[in-house]
């Protein structure tokens, strides 16, 4: 089990990157967790300080602007702030990433994301994950942050557990390289803000 890791950057030690996971899946035994609980030990064993975010423990209303510290968005904001590097981590919906990790990311912005590195992690139930990813991309994307070309899409979910442990040595490499390529991009030379993000003023309407 990852358990959170004081950021060193609050130690005096900020040689070392902060890796934060966020978990969009509600469920008790999710398979989202589970990978990225390996993704994170993977990042851990790259030299990283580690942090769990599992939205499951956060009292998140649907986003009003008007509210925008409602409930636990003020400690979700501060643990996504701190990171070098974020992996979001989503169960796939509709073809899509779910409405938890939706909630969190109508609560966050660019103080949170713009310059920081974003690794992608989706799980299905069925055989088509891909386009989760792609959304999430172009959302990060819009936030002005740095998304790893390496990204993880589980399929069939329930076949590629045995308790917290990954059954194919495949997917566990790949999910494991994922957490060492969040650490290894962690503080990469920021660019010059995408247009995406330029023209986005965030929810003020």
């Amino acid at each position: 089990m990852v358990v959170f890791t004081t950021p060193l950057a609050l130690t005096g030690m900020s040689d070392r990157p902060h890796v934060v996971a966020v978990c969009g899946s509600l469920r008790d035994e999710s398979y989202t967790r589970r990978a990225l609980e390996v993704t994170l030990d993977a990042a851990e064993d790259a030299g990283a300080s580690v942090d769990l975010v599992d939205l499951s423990e956060f009292d998140l209303p649907v986003y009003d602007a008007d509210a925008n510290d409602a409930g636990d968005a003020d400690a979700l904001r501060e643990r996504v702030e701190r990171a070098d590097s974020v992996v979001l981590g989503t169960p796939v919906y509709h073809g899509s990433y779910s409405s938890v990790v939706k909630t969190a990311l109508d609560y966050c912005g660019f103080d949170e994301f713009e310059n920081t590195t974003v690794g992608l992690l989706c799980v299905s139930g069925g055989s088509f994950p891909i386009t989760s990813l792609d959304h999430l991309r172009s959302v990060c994307r819009a936030l002005n942050a740095w998304v790893v070309p390496h990204q993880v899409a589980l399929p069939s979910a329930r076949n590629k557990f045995d308790g917290d442990n990954m059954v194919d040595d495949g997917d566990e490499e790949r999910v494991r390289t994922l957490g060492r390529r969040v650490v290894e991009y962690a503080n990469i030379e920021p660019d010059p803000a995408c247009l995406e993000s330029t023209e986005n003023v965030g929810a003020t309407d």
